[in-house]
């Protein structure tokens, strides 16, 4: 193992590392901070959060920046607020025997004046998020004519936030002649595009495998009824008294119920999502990171960049429909060579999930057994017995008071004071075990049950995933835009969350096709849902909601729509009972059928006009529908792609 030393960090900056608790590298810093060092070498690097980023690329910042020279000479992005100014702080401390470096954070929902101020009088290095940045660019405030180093940190959070655009127009303002760094805990297409298109012969830094889960931490897997979900999460919490942890859920009304129900309950818990302002946001990130809340309950969108240390535990309260959230998810925990756990909490339905996250992080889900109370019960009484152990005394102030403590507890013996003490804490969890019947894991017959549902409904062709109904007190709605735009769960979930701000909205199913998508939200909401995206434009294309009835979304692979319709096995049953009919029919009578110049026909055999294309789309989005037909045959546009081996 190399020192900082032979790395070629500066004595100042050690110095400063070193107060910090900083010995020897982290495997990601002695990769990097050398090849930093130098010039014209870009870089991607794939490490999970947590595993001393921040470091890797800012020493070689502070170290190459020339201080006498007040412009701006470096570019940090990262994709939240919270990622931004610990960023800047921990740039702060390790410049600390650096005289004169400043260092801005610019982000928004602070004061923009008091940047332009800092931007007017001088700094060295910038760090951003792109919204404020692209502002303060086009207020001509922010001036990159002199950067000579761009890091890019939590890359593929801030093209799932939807900053690509924004990312685009600040690099090409920056010099060519750049070092550029992207950090990213996966390796996504569009991760991709950015390096190849920004990058120049970047060498790929890998610590670990790509799109993997972090190291220190247990996967475990709790397989409930859905109906007994919350009751599941109570008592994994219940389980882990010294829990410190974030429970993540799909949608804001979700978090919402499960952060009041958790309140109720008398758990340390809050929400963080996209309906809080930014004052309530900073209220409860502030409680969080000390330690005032044991558990916060977040969606995916609201805790993206949130950067807290010593989580003991991640809480999926389902699992996320796309592989990489849940590396993201699961990597808020385990960091700085600490151990961590990554629970899920989910139903039969969702094991062939389980199975494909496996895959890709390459790390099996322990199964775990639902905590009976009475072992609950154990962990709590352990719990009251330590912080009884731990308790500071302070002799001198309680001095005093001591003579008249004894005369009141002298007639109690040793036994039953300890009693009473353990008691006063413990009764809570005594009296609600005591009574509350065990959580049942679906048995044997149940989970085969399941195993076939998910092949019928995860698994099947599109044509069935096209066909089906949107389950009870839900509206099904087609979505013009699927995998080839780069449309998954993750990115619906956000495009619905950014664009009905006033309301909850319940989503249910997602399907996914290549060209476009379906997703169930809740009857009552259908309508406001349809309105609110239909206004929406995405990289420069109009976003097109409907009712599935009226686009039924059956298609080929390429996701244009078919001439014809499918019939029902009623209709094709009926059809059938009436051409067997005839046929008897004509048997019996033993007719010649005349021919078709005998019946007065002169045209050609054939129909007469051909299917307008246009039909299958609903009128009011016909307009946007222009130039000739494509060519839907096999040989011609939508010809298949034969299957990889």
């Amino acid at each position: 193992m190399k020192t900082f030393e032979e790395l070629g960090v500066s004595a100042e900056i050690r110095r400063a590392i070193e107060e910090m608790g900083y010995e020897n590298p982290m495997p990601v810093q002695e990769e990097v901070i050398p090849y930093l060092l130098g010039e014209g070498n870009d870089v991607v690097a794939l490490a999970q959060t947590g595993t001393g980023k921040t470091a890797a690329f800012g020493l070689p910042l502070i170290q190459k920046t020339d201080v006498k020279n007040r412009v701006p000479q470096a570019l940090i992005l990262c994709p939240t607020r919270e990622l931004c100014l610990q960023i800047a702080g921990d740039l702060n401390d390790y410049s600390k025997y650096i005289e004169g470096l400043k260092v801005l954070p610019v982000y928004g929902g602070s004061s923009i004046e008091s940047q332009i101020r800092m931007l007017k009088a001088g700094v060295h290095i910038i760090v951003a998020t792109p919204g404020r940045l692209i502002d303060l660019m086009e207020r001509g405030v922010a001036k990159l004519d002199n950067i000579i180093n761009v890091v890019m940190d939590e890359a593929d959070e801030m093209l799932n936030m939807g900053f690509t655009e924004s990312i685009d127009a600040i690099l090409e303002k920056v010099p060519q002649d750049r070092n550029t760094l992207m950090f990213s805990a996966t390796m996504s297409a569009e991760i991709s595009r950015i390096a190849k298109q920004y990058l120049k012969d970047a060498k790929e830094i890998t610590i670990g495998v790509k799109n993997e889960g972090t190291k220190n931490v247990n996967h475990i897997a709790y397989m409930v009824h859905a109906k007994d979900k919350y009751n599941a999460l109570k008592r994994i919490a219940d389980y882990y008294p010294q829990i410190y942890g974030i429970i993540f859920c799909r949608t804001r009304k979700e978090t919402q119920e499960i952060a009041d129900k958790l309140i109720q309950d008398g758990y340390n818990a809050d929400s963080l999502h996209g309906e809080l302002s930014q004052a309530q946001r900073d209220l409860v990130m502030a409680k969080f990171r000390q330690r005032h809340l044991q558990l916060l309950v977040a969606t995916d969108v609201a805790a993206r960049g949130l950067d807290v240390n010593d989580l003991t535990h991640v809480i999926n309260y389902g699992l996320p429909e796309d592989v990489e959230v849940y590396t993201h998810r699961s990597g808020r925990t385990g960091r700085a060579g600490k151990t961590g756990i990554s629970i899920a909490i989910m139903n039969l339905r969702e094991k062939g999930r389980m199975r494909e996250i496996e895959r890709i992080i390459n790390k099996k889900f322990t199964l775990g057994a639902m905590p009976s109370g009475k072992e609950i019960c154990e962990q709590q009484l352990i719990k009251v017995i330590d912080d009884i152990e731990k308790v500071k005394v302070n002799e001198e102030e309680i001095e005093t008071f001591l003579p008249g403590i004894y005369r009141k507890w002298e007639w109690l013996s040793k036994e039953d004071l300890i009693k009473r003490v353990v008691s006063m804490e413990f009764n809570r969890f005594l009296e609600y075990y005591s009574n509350a019947p065990e959580i049942e894991t679906p048995g044997v017959k149940e989970q085969r049950e399941a195993d076939k549902e998910n092949k019928r409904k995860n698994h099947g062709t599109d044509k069935e995933k096209t066909s089906r109904k949107a389950e009870k007190g839900f509206a099904r709605l087609f979505l013009n835009m699927g995998k080839t735009d780069g449309f998954f769960a993750t990115q619906i979930i956000d495009l619905i969350n950014r664009n009905t701000k006033n309301m909850r909205v319940n989503v249910g199913r997602i399907d996914l096709m290549q060209n476009f998508s379906f997703f169930e939200v809740a009857e009552e909401q259908a309508k406001d849902v349809i309105r609110a995206l239909n206004k929406v434009n995405y990289k420069g294309r109009k976003i097109i909601v409907e009712l599935a009835g009226e686009n039924t979304g059956k298609s080929d692979k390429s996701g244009k729509k078919q001439g014809r319709k499918e019939e029902s096995p009623k209709q094709e049953s009926r059809k059938s009972a009436k051409a067997s009919k005839a046929e008897k029919e004509s048997k019996k009578e033993k007719k010649v059928k005349p021919s078709r110049e005998e019946r007065g026909y002169t045209n050609a055999r054939g129909p007469k006009k051909k299917d307008d294309w246009k039909q299958f789309f609903a009128p009011e989005n016909s307009k946007w529908l222009k130039g000739p037909e494509p060519d839907f045959e096999e040989e011609g546009w939508a010809r298949r792609k034969p299957k990889k081996k």
